[in-house]
This record gives structure tokens, sequence and C-alpha cells, in this order.
């Protein structure tokens, strides 16, 4: 959502209301996740997408709509079985979309959010997108629950600011909602009005925008400035490290946030002790040198992180996990080890070997089988847990 943020704020700087059309939820095969969004100017100008072209001419129509009246709506779209060629998700996903007018007066902390994203810190955005009275008897509940639609909590450096209409609904929010961010993830919460974790009546979306997760690439080579490139284009932070000065430099590896010079294995416990290392990070260990690669696998595979490879031959391979072993890696964690690194594609080049790294990091994230599509069937999206329900009819 980077390029609609930016542009959502350009317009709220500018003094101009837009639409903005956010999917909160989603089921089955949906082609885009929790957060993907499309904004609508007053002037008519889209940006962004939300399905890649299955809805967006209706949902156009809708955000002209709430631009004009400023009533916010929730639609759902999925496959209509009456008519192949309705509206709707022919891939066989469906997805829920809040669709909300946007201006300054309604969300004065959008620049102060702006501000902690571009600083690299996490940051969400709490907006209530379902009101209805579902609460069960005998709950109180607003004389106009959709006066809570709209309403925003903001949880940026350390302080909450807005307000969901009740201060245990906030205080309930707010503390799931950090255990949101602190996973990356952006979801639906469902509460009674009052907070009420067993109840029903408001549906809060979650907008995690959390620091971007880490790629560490250990050996400065080649194949490490491909890798290091298409990284940063898949939208991780990416650390060049290697105890050889004269090869890890930032003029050979520009597409870096940062390089690094130290013993692979020093810096690896440095950051996990900072905590900057979490599960989401993935390291790729390119040194082809034992007296580098064995301490850095052997710390990284005691760590629970989203992804650990090394390159090599089959050889220098069953080389590298014999010693391993010796230092007492367990068998577990050896399995974890994708070594050689990557897929099987044929390629040679350092782009394309770098290609088959990120192919196997993106398949470990979302449960791909790394498997050609015209074999399977099935989904092509794999599902995104982003509710807790599945959608009825």
């Amino acid at each position: 959502m980077r390029d609609v943020f930016d542009e959502l704020h350009r317009h709220w700087r500018a003094g101009e209301p837009v639409a903005l059309a956010t999917v909160v939820a989603t089921w089955r095969s949906a082609p885009q996740p929790p957060g993907a969004a499309m904004l609508v100017a007053a002037d008519g100008t889209v940006t962004g997408s939300v399905s890649g072209g299955c809805v967006e001419a209706d949902l156009y129509e809708r955000a002209r709509a709430v631009l004009d009246t400023g009533v916010p709506e929730l639609t759902r779209y999925g496959v209509t079985d009456d008519d192949a060629y309705a509206v709707g998700l022919t891939c066989g996903g469906v997805l829920d979309v809040f669709v909300e007018r946007v201006e300054a007066a309604g969300f004065p902390q959008l620049d102060a959010v702006a501000a902690t994203r571009r600083a690299g810190r996490p940051t969400a955005v709490v907006t209530c997108v379902e009101a209805d009275a579902g609460d069960p008897p005998g709950t109180a509940t607003p004389a106009d629950p959709a006066s809570r639609l709209g309403r925003r909590l903001v949880l940026a450096d350390g302080r909450v600011t807005g307000s969901l209409g009740s201060d245990r609904l906030d205080a309930a929010a707010a503390d799931d909602a950090l255990g949101l961010l602190a996973a990356g993830q952006s979801g639906v919460l469902r509460y009674g009005y009052h907070g009420e974790r067993r109840g029903s009546g408001v549906s809060l979306f979650v907008a995690a925008y959390a620091t971007a997760p880490r790629m560490i690439v250990f050996g400065a080579i080649d194949f490490a400035a491909a890798v290091a490139r298409i990284g940063a284009f898949l939208g991780y932070r990416v650390t060049v490290c290697d105890a050889r000065g004269v090869f890890a430099t930032a003029r050979r590896f520009p597409d870096a946030d940062e390089v690094v010079v130290d013993w692979p294995h020093r810096y690896l416990q440095a950051e996990l002790d900072a905590g900057r290392v979490d599960g989401r990070t993935v390291v790729c260990v390119l040194t082809h040198d034992p007296k580098f690669d064995v301490p850095v696998l052997a710390l990284a595979l005691r760590h629970p992180l989203a992804y650990v490879g090394a390159m090599g031959s089959r050889r220098t391979h069953d080389e590298r996990r014999k010693r391993l072993r010796e230092a007492g890696t367990s068998p577990a964690q050896l399995a974890r080890l994708a070594s050689p690194i990557g897929l099987d594609l044929g390629g040679r080049t350092p782009e394309e070997t770098a290609v088959s790294v990120a192919a196997q990091i993106v398949a470990g994230r979302w449960g791909g089988t790394a498997r050609p599509l015209a074999e399977l069937a099935g989904p092509i999206h794999h599902p995104v847990a982003s509710g807790p329900d599945q959608p009825g009819g």
C-alpha cells in the first residue's frame, strides 16, 4: 500500500478529500491480501488496486458515491452463481472491502502516521468497518450503531490517539492491535460495543504498518549483489555482511540498506541480542568458506527465523552438514536448512540464481509448493488468515 498511502497523504496535506477502498478480509483464492487499497481522488484519478481488475469498475462507482455522501460502506465481493459475468471474483475468492471518505477533519493523525512510517517505526491504524445491533440481549448498544463506522484509533510511538466510541473498546482494541503489529499482520478484530471479546456488534480493521522484514546476506560476492537487489525489490531491509572489508563496500552493493564489515556469526549474535532479528528474518549464507558459514549457520538454525539458506555444491553441502552436526546442530535444525540454496530453475547467472532464491523464500513464506501451477488443482492464491469465519452464501 506504499504508493496508495503516499498519494493519500499528499491529498490530505493539500486539503483534498479522497475515497479510500481497503481490503479488510479475504477468503479462499482472493488475489490481494488484507490492507491492499485503491484510492479515488475528486478528479477521478485512481491509485492502487484491490483485486487485479475483477471488481475495480464497480468499486470505482461506489467510491465516487462515498466521496460525495461521506457515508462509508462495507462491501463483499465474490463469485456470483447466477451470473458468471456479474461483478465478482471469477477466481473463486471472496473479499470484504471498506470504502470511506478520508480528509483532514476526520483523520487528523494521518500526518503523524506518515512520519512514523517514514522513520521505520511500527504504527497501527484501527478503523471501525462494521457496526450492527448484534450484541446479546441486555447489552448496552448505541442508539445509532452506524455512527461508529469510520472511527479510528492510532497507535504510534507508544501513544494511542483517537477513539472508537468507548474507553473499554479502545483499551481492548489497542491491546490486540499491538499483538497484530508485533506479528506484522493486518486483520479484523470483533468485539461487543464496549470491548466485550465474546460479544458482537463492531468489526475493526487493523492496518499494521510494521517495520520491514530483514534479509541478511553473508558473503560479499557477485551473487550477493543480485540477492540484495531482489531482496530490496521484495520489500526486505537488506544487510550485506562480510569479514573482508576490501569486498564489503557500499559501492559494490548499492541496493543494500547497509553493508557491515564483521565476522558473520558475531554480527548475527549482536543483532539477535539487540532484538533486531525476528521470525520474519531471512538469512542467506553465500560465503563458501567453512570458517565463516558453519558458525553463522549453526547460530541461525538455533532460532525460529523465516528462512536460512546456504550456497554451495552438493559436495560442499554434504561437508557442511557434517561440520554442522559436529558443531551440535540437531537433525530438526538441519532439516530447516535450504541447501543448496534456491529452487531448480536451471539458472546460471547471479541474477538468475537470485530469482531462484527469492522464489524459494516466497514459497516458504506463503506455503507454496514451488511446482508449476499447471500441474496443480485448487486455488491459485493460497488463503491468507484474515478473519475467523468463513463467509456464508
